[in-house]
């Protein structure tokens, strides 16, 4: 119908009728910026065109052009007929921008409601009035619309869009797709009561997201709403076509055994709620991670994976990303997230993705109203999907505790701790602890957050500010999901007052009931490594070393220890060379000593001199100060002891204290006996003082530093010990730590020879040589055996300490305190020779 022709529902001229009508409302977007760029009669030709495709629209879905001065104002009798005109305009649009290599594009609003309709008088009309005008409410509520939509958008009111989309069936025959979707309620300035906002668009042209709030409309609160009933017929239908897909639907077509791994992609949020981005991918990836049957590939893992693919660390994991990364890392299938606001409800869904093919063979989703619940759907379609994947239902009852428990019911708190732990990842171990802490101002009972310090405080070696957090995460036990309780569990027993006796065994607890762990099967290989347990060290590290693990680089260095610990030269230096491949490192000083203990004087010398120790990395020159005593080069270390002491004065205790133990060690050959003695008593004082007082992660080894500096003055002076220094190390003979309580025993009977009693020495130590002992024992036993006469005896413990280089030189003890003296006593000079 055109504007000139007469409407039988129009009232005669001068009377103004009210009648129910589609209102719509539609504005080009830049239009001056266009007619810019095109220039005066380029711009007339387009709108001559645009004329005539808003004629050709206007016959076709017979509406009725009342205004085109500011925008398109039009009417049409039924809302389907103004959503087909919205949606043609919008092609047509965009075909008359690219002949003219322009961005042509509107916004549009669609509303139905009375409006009051009038023809002008002639006189009016030729004077420059339109033939026929339009007021009523329904007016400015399109205008408020269409100024609240995106460029390339069709918004819709309720009563719009509940009308056109029943008879979207007009809309789709020639074979487009398309979707409706609600933005939630709005309210808009004088218009009283708040309003369901729709769109209608085309996949791929339209924007289908959220529009912006503006001074003249904004989100209604609380956001969550009853929203309009669906029409009856469409939801049985709807729940025909479910239950029969439920009934009906395929097995899996991927072949899931259990503790297969998986790959995560980034969840889509389809809702506009920053809030969910990282919150829900990190909730997903707690909820996963409760599951014995399901391996999770690491954050850390898919990024050192994407590199290797030659893509930004960062890069989105959509479909095709993660299936490649899946398919490079061996994990058997993708899961890919969505989150999606729906009817006013809030849909959360999961697809299992098979990375060979990238066709989805599984789909779950849950829907609930308002962000409050939306963790337990998450918690619902991880569940189902769970099952789907072949974990029995005893195991789900037993490993999924509530998300809202084992983390928390704040989004935003939840949202704090995913960046902390991106950080943490990135090793920003500072900006980590100050989002842990904002997740925990947000929900104090958020044990996973206080964890969170706790680790980072760890790893930039701060064990006294991360105590306070591990006792907080302890009284919080309950709020941890199982595997996270375990952990909890076993650094308690880490800063308990007997960590040796307590701690391996709860690793050990960890590491069995979640075999592809690696935290737990890297800390309990260390654990195994430093009791003497050599091959049970290697084992564990060995499950750590999975290519599925990110940090295995660590994993081969424990590995490689345990092999030089066992004098497996050649498998050593091997697994040396893999962790600094996987690490991407230069060739490290544990490896430079591996060659050392190996006797492959040139590839050592070359090694050594490489080496660059200084301040932040003062541990090498214990490596270079064993070399230079190696080569019988006393002068050379001593050089070195000076420069490492200085280096390593102003770090923490555990670092300057060994070093300073080496430098009196060295010094002991240039400077009178009684004087390295009274240094030794002075400073094994003080490192036994501060083990009574210091944190009990810190006491076994202020211990042991305490007793290595005993032996320099023991072995310096070769004399017994003062009676306190004597009771003093006699108390820690009885230690739970087994090497402490070894090394002090080695003390005690190396007392007695000192005494003149040699058989009660051969005796102790004899009582604590279990394989495992520490390398000192055979050197206190071999001086024994000679002090009794024992002349064969002496000889074997020579013999053994000469071909146990590698044991020498892999010491862990007291920070490898004992290094300089180990190489020495394998062969090398003494300090008084």
């Amino acid at each position: 119908m055109s504007q000139d022709e007469p409407s039988p529902t129009d009232a005669a001229d001068g009377a103004a009728a009210a009648r129910l009508k589609t209102v719509l409302l539609a504005d080009i977007c830049d239009s001056t910026a266009i007619v810019e760029k095109l220039g005066d009669t380029h711009a007339a030709d387009l709108f001559r065109d645009h004329d005539r495709l808003v004629l050709r629209l206007q016959q076709q879905w017979h509406g009725r052009l009342i205004d085109r001065s500011d925008g398109l104002l039009m009417l049409f009798e039924r809302p389907v007929e103004g959503a087909g005109f919205a949606l043609d305009y919008l092609r047509g649009l965009d075909e008359l921008g690219r002949v003219r290599d322009i961005h042509l594009t509107a916004r549009a609003g669609l509303h139905v409601g009375e409006v009051l309709t009038w023809h002008n008088s002639e006189e009016a009309v030729r004077a420059g009035a339109k033939p026929v005008d339009v007021e009523g409410l329904a007016k400015p509520m399109a205008a408020r619309l269409m100024a609240l939509a995106r460029p390339g958008q069709i918004l819709l009111s309720a009563v719009a869009e509940s009308l056109a989309s029943r008879a979207s069936a007009e809309l789709e025959q020639d074979g487009r797709h398309l979707v409706w979707k609600l933005h939630g309620r709005w309210r808009f300035k004088g218009i009283p009561q708040a309003q369901d906002v729709h769109e209608v668009g085309e996949v791929g042209r339209a924007p289908l997201r959220a529009p912006a709030p503006s001074a003249k409309a904004w989100r209604d609160l609380p956001l969550w709403r009853r929203p309009a009933a669906l029409a009856a017929e469409v939801l049985l239908l709807a729940g025909i076509g479910l239950a029969g897909w439920l009934l009906t639907r395929p097995q899996p077509a991927i072949a899931f055994n259990e503790r297969d791994w998986v790959v995560m992609g980034d969840v889509r949020n389809l809702t506009g709620e920053k809030v969910l981005d990282d919150s829900l991918q990190q909730a997903f990836r707690i909820s996963l991670e409760q599951s014995r049957h399901v391996n999770l590939l690491g954050d850390l893992k898919v990024r050192d994976t994407l590199k290797l693919m030659r893509r930004r660390d960062d890069a989105p994991l959509d479909r095709a990303t993660a299936s490649e990364v899946a398919i490079r890392d061996g994990a058997r299938a993708v899961l890919l997230p969505t989150v999606a606001e729906v009817g006013g409800r809030v849909k959360v869904s999961l697809e299992v993705v098979d990375p060979a093919t990238q066709a989805t063979v599984y789909a779950e989703s849950a829907s609930s109203r308002g962000l409050d619940s939306v963790l337990g759907s998450v918690d619902a379609v991880t569940s189902r999907m769970r099952g789907h994947l072949g974990e029995k239902m005893q195991a789900l009852s037993a490993t999924s505790t509530p998300l809202p428990q084992v983390t928390t019911s704040n989004l935003d708190a939840l949202r704090s701790y995913a960046l902390g732990q991106q950080a943490y990842v990135d090793r920003q171990f500072s900006d980590a602890v100050d989002l842990y802490k904002q997740a925990l101002q947000l929900d104090p009972q958020f044990a996973l957050a206080c964890m969170g310090v706790f680790r980072a405080e760890i790893s930039q070696g701060n064990y006294q500010q991360a105590e306070p957090w591990l006792r907080k995460a302890i009284a919080l036990r309950n709020h941890l999901a199982m595997r996270e309780q375990l952990f909890v569990d076993a650094w308690a027993g880490e800063f308990s007052e007997q960590p040796a006796l307590h701690a391996p065994g709860k690793w050990k607890a960890l590491a069995t009931t979640y075999p592809d762990f690696g935290a737990a099967n890297a800390r309990l290989a260390w654990w195994q490594y430093t009791l003497g347990h050599y091959e049970d060290a290697y084992q564990w590290a060995g499950r750590a070393s999975s290519d599925k693990e990110p940090q295995r680089y660590a994993a081969f260095d424990t590995m490689a220890r345990a092999r030089l610990a066992q004098n497996h030269y050649d498998e050593a230096l091997a697994l040396f060379a893999e962790s600094e491949k996987f690490g991407r490192m230069p060739l490290s000083r544990r490896h430079a000593s591996a060659l050392l203990a190996a006797r492959r004087q040139t590839e050592a010398d070359a090694a050594m001199a490489g080496l660059r120790p200084g301040k932040g990395d003062a541990f090498a020159y214990m490596d270079k100060i064993a070399w230079r005593l190696d080569r019988d080069d006393w002068a050379g270390a001593r050089a070195l002891a000076e420069q490492a002491a200085a280096d390593s004065a102003e770090e923490e205790v555990l670092v300057s204290a060994p070093l300073r133990i080496a430098r009196l060690y060295v010094d002991s050959h240039f400077i009178p006996a009684p004087a390295t003695a009274a240094s030794a008593r002075a400073l094994a004082k003080e490192m036994l003082d501060m083990a009574g007082t210091a944190n009990p992660a810190m006491t076994d080894v202020l211990q042991q530093l305490g007793i290595a500096a005993l032996r320099v003055g023991q072995r310096a002076e070769a004399r017994p010990m003062e009676a306190g220094l004597l009771g003093r190390v006699r108390s820690l003979v009885t230690s739970t730590d087994p090497m402490t309580a070894g090394l002090a025993t080695m003390l005690a009977a190396d007392d007695a020879r000192l005494r003149g009693q040699p058989p009660q020495a051969i005796a102790l130590l004899r009582e604590k040589m279990d394989g495992s002992e520490h390398f000192q024992l055979h050197v206190a036993l071999r001086d024994a055996l000679l002090a009794a006469g024992d002349q064969v005896g002496a000889a074997r413990e020579q013999g053994w300490l000469a071909q146990n280089r590698g044991r020498a030189i892999s010491d862990p003890t007291g920070g490898q305190v004992f290094m300089p003296m180990n190489i020495v006593d394998t062969g090398g000079s003494s300090p008084r020779e």
